[in-house]
């Protein structure tokens, strides 16, 4: 089991004041970054690389998100402790982690099997206790739905319908959408039984997002 020293905590905190300046204002957001040794999900030769503000393979060809990235998406879902969270894609295991220091009610389904017991093995080593599931998560899960919000982590063709009939009323997803070069960040909100609204953000570069609903299905 790695440890998290004071260098590791003031790399930390140099970090979140890289995040300050690009605009993550949500102390609660900033606070979770601060308390997640994201050093954790990195060889320890790598160490360096693990307070950048960038992604990095964790290898399947997927990426650990850059910290910018992940600080965004957090903050668009405007998070209460009693919400009831999916998330898309747990490759790593860090946007989970982090989700974790927001609300405890968190499931999150990974399409590789390979990283999907890696993360529960990590989960398991550290502590964590997030509902872990291995499936095809461009479907959702509707087993335990609805949900308050929803995150999807890897860059989709379209917005999965099945996705937004999860949400609960006033709920929403967070879902990056376009091609394989580049995709908007998107907030679904779920505002009545058949009412949706649809915000626009920044463009971002993602993996993508794979399964019946995702990539598999558009080529």
């Amino acid at each position: 089991m790695q440890t998290d020293s004071y260098r590791h905590k003031g790399m930390r905190r140099a970090l979140i004041k890289v995040l300050q300046e690009k605009g993550i204002r949500d102390p609660r957001v900033l606070a979770a970054i601060e308390a997640v040794p994201r050093h954790f999900f990195f060889e320890k030769a790598f160490l360096e690389q693990a307070y950048q503000d960038k992604a990095f393979p964790i290898g399947e060809g997927q990426t650990i998100s850059q910290p910018y990235t992940v600080a965004f998406q957090t903050e668009l879902m405007q998070l209460k402790p009693t919400d009831k969270v999916l998330e898309i894609g747990t490759g790593s295991g860090y946007q989970c982690a982090v989700l974790l220091q927001l609300t405890p009610h968190v499931y999150t389904i990974e399409y590789n099997r390979a990283l999907y017991e890696k993360a529960v093995m990590f989960f398991k080593k550290y502590g964590l206790k997030p509902h872990t599931f291995h499936g095809d998560g461009s479907e959702g899960l509707p087993a335990h739905a609805p949900y308050d919000k929803i995150i999807v982590t890897a860059g989709a063709p379209g917005v999965p319908r099945s996705l937004v009939r999860q949400l609960k009323v006033d709920g929403s997803l967070i879902i990056p959408v376009g091609d394989a070069k580049s995709q908007k960040m998107m907030r679904i909100t779920r505002v009545e039984e058949d009412e949706f609204t649809r915000e626009e953000f920044h463009s971002f570069k993602f993996v993508p997002l794979l399964g019946s609903s995702g990539w598999d299905a558009a080529q």
